[in-house]
């Protein structure tokens, strides 16, 4: 009997080219015994059909093509409504930060050996306010970016866009007073970012968090306080090189349930979607969600 998944793709994540490999990938899955039924996924108007096409087909599984973003969205979606079957990944978004860290490779032929061949395991999820996030979740300094950057200008550009609008941010950018409550940790600072971390690569930065663990049923904080221009762009040289801890700037935690309170109107981003307005409950679900792995 063939196995049967579901492949939800976003037709215009990333460069948008990866409708023209689709027939490559329903080929390839076909000749390793499974058949995969194409789902396309542009909005939550899509929910309904999605949930009702996987309960109805018996899928063993849900192969998602996109990036940060279009898992976020179909996690959200199978958590609402209790859909636990396991994800397969093939990227193809301008964000890719997951799958980097789970070091699934952008290779089609790879990705469909990982999903038929690979481990199943299973890995934390944050929940915050009426949301999901598997990845990350963030507000201040360039958190603002991904909503803003032109389409055209991410699918040519790719993750430099993000870079690219960013720093013409910073001039006019203000650090924000912030009261965050992290287990039995609080701090109050001014704060130009914060992120609540699963897994410890975000934005392009492999090594923001090196020992971060998805599956320890723990987020980790990193917090950037105010400082200066100058001391702003030396530490985002610190991130790309990993010396971050070193700097009095930077506190960084890990804790359970996250509080996270503001005096102005902010909102946040979750693994690179507009997320909800400050303040943030937020609390990490141990091992909620199952991915085939490597």
């Amino acid at each position: 009997m063939l196995r049967k998944f579901i492949l939800v793709y976003n037709p215009i994540s990333g460069d948008a080219s990866f409708k023209f490999k689709l027939d490559n990938v329903i080929e390839n899955f076909q000749h390793k015994g499974c058949i995969v039924i194409p789902f396309r996924i542009t909005n939550r108007q899509d929910t309904s059909d999605f949930v009702l096409l996987t309960q109805e087909i018996g899928a063993e599984g849900i192969i998602v093509s996109g990036g940060d973003g279009t898992i976020h969205e179909v996690i959200n979606i199978m958590l609402t409504h209790e859909v636990d079957l396991p994800i397969g990944i093939i990227p193809s978004g301008t964000s890719n930060d997951f799958a980097a860290y789970l070091q699934i490779e952008k290779n089609i032929d790879m990705c469909v050996d990982t999903i038929i061949k690979g481990k199943i395991k299973a890995f934390d999820v944050g929940s915050v306010n009426d949301k999901y996030f598997f990845n990350v979740a963030s507000a201040g300094l360039m958190t603002s970016v991904a909503h803003s950057a032109d389409v055209a200008l991410k699918n040519t550009l790719g993750k430099m866009a993000y870079y690219i609008k960013g720093l013409g941010e910073l001039p006019n950018f203000k650090a924000l007073k912030m009261k965050i409550t992290a287990d039995d940790v609080v701090i109050e600072e001014e704060v130009f970012l914060f992120l609540v971390m699963n897994s410890g690569t975000v934005g392009g930065f492999p090594r923001l968090v090196p020992y971060a663990q998805i599956d320890d049923g723990k987020l980790d904080v990193l917090i950037v306080n105010k400082c200066n221009l100058p001391e702003l762009m030396s530490l985002f040289i610190s991130f790309l090189k990993g010396i971050h801890y070193n700097s009095k700037h930077v506190t960084y935690l890990q804790a359970e349930k996250i509080c996270i309170e503001c005096t102005e109107d902010v909102d946040s981003d979750l693994d690179g979607e507009l997320g909800p307005k400050l303040p943030l409950h937020i609390e990490v679900l141990s091992c909620k969600v199952r991915f085939f792995c490597l």
